[in-house]
């Protein structure tokens, strides 16, 4: 790899570490080609993306952005380095990490960082386990939406009682 094509790479990583919301550093080796494509594949989906280079060139990429200090200690050896776009996505692209983890013992990982905080292998196994923003929004709404089905429902059974109290008072006065 000549000069040009290295500051190429550091600038497209500075580029990904500006714009993403979540990084993951991965050990990758021990993957054959196959688990490779499955691990791009599902992060892909997951609106995420694996990116491998030397540590050197990631190093120097990252010297140049602002709270991902904590990372800088990690870049040993031979890493994959996965972004994660957009913020709704940082659990989806935890999953699936921790996900395909568990499934193919080649691929660990070592360290990720959100919103300029370090996270370990716990704490990534815990945005793991989050929900989705659409099922976290579902059960927002739903919680929102309890106070005034109960009021409702109250309300409701109220005018059934009266009603049925008329029914009988009507009987009464017929009889």
């Amino acid at each position: 790899m000549n000069r040009q094509q290295k500051e190429s790479v550091v600038e497209l990583f500075h580029k990904d570490f500006l714009a993403n919301k979540g990084t993951f550093f991965v050990n990758y080796s021990g993957l054959t080609v196959r688990q490779m494509q499955q691990l791009r594949r599902q992060l892909r989906e997951k609106g995420g993306a694996l990116k491998i280079a030397k540590m050197r060139l990631v190093r120097r990429a990252l010297a140049e952005v602002d709270g991902v200090d904590g990372l800088l200690s990690h870049c040993k050896n031979q890493l994959g380095v996965v972004f994660a776009y957009d913020a709704a996505e940082v659990s989806g692209v935890a999953k699936a990490l921790s996900d395909f983890s568990k499934k193919n013992e080649a691929l660990g990982l070592v360290v990720g960082c959100v919103d300029a905080q370090l996270l370990d292998k716990m704490a990534i196994s815990r945005i793991a386990s989050l929900p989705s923003k659409e099922v976290l929004l579902a059960q927002l709404c739903g919680t929102l939406n309890a106070p005034l089905t109960s009021l409702v429902c109250g309300l409701n059974s109220m005018l059934v009682k009266l009603l049925v109290a008329l029914k009988e008072v009507e009987k009464q006065k017929q009889a």
